[in-house]
């Protein structure tokens, strides 16, 4: 099962004309494929994205499990244009958190809250915008995103990422906060750093 794990990689499937993006996520350890992330912008928004940068339109990223083709959560970012505001949604529909972006940071980053509005976590970049810490409310690493080097050809003629998410023992072993955190970390490369 996709919450299951401590460490995903996902790999952004390459295509020629990417209007909608597609993540294969793996197991890090067993190297298992365990789920699939796939952006649904609808027909309007993918037009739109040949015309407007991406980062300012709407999104929506449905995460679903391998075994069983079941939408374990989504993440849905409406049209912004400084500060994006992005929400995340268990199956049901039920709000379950939400991220902040920072306005002013070198390397990126934006705050992880519940949905309660209690702030569960910081992601912080580092100043090439490639990797990034979790950190809970007590300054204490709770995970890291680490992108992944692909190679010459593939780093140099796409803009697909390959990255690991790493949640680790000190990460709340409730699921509404691994969802947040997995959320979190497909949101860096979904919304927060495509631009085409």
């Amino acid at each position: 099962m996709l919450l299951d794990k401590k460490t995903y990689f996902v790999k952004e499937q390459v295509e020629l004309m990417k209007l909608a993006g597609t993540y294969d996520i793996y197991d890090a350890e067993t190297n298992i494929q365990v789920g699939i992330a796939k952006e649904e912008p609808g027909t309007m928004i993918k037009f739109l994205r040949l015309l407007v940068n991406k980062s300012i339109l709407p999104n929506r990223i449905n995460v679903y499990d391998s075994e069983n083709q079941s939408l374990v959560f989504y993440i849905q970012k409406p049209m912004s244009f400084l500060r994006s505001k992005v929400f995340v949604y268990n199956s049901n529909g039920d709000h379950i958190g939400y991220f902040k972006g920072k306005i002013l940071t070198i390397g990126g980053g934006f705050f992880v809250y519940d949905s309660n509005e209690r702030e569960v976590a910081e992601i912080i970049g580092d100043w090439k915008g490639w990797n990034f810490r979790f950190v809970n409310s007590q300054e204490k690493e709770i995970g890291t995103v680490t992108k992944k080097w692909a190679g010459i050809g593939k780093e140099l003629f796409t803009s697909a990422d390959n990255y690991v998410i790493s949640l680790n023992d000190a990460a709340e072993s409730e699921s509404e906060h691994n969802k947040l955190l997995l959320a979190a970390g497909l949101a860096i490369d979904t919304v927060y750093k495509e631009h085409k």
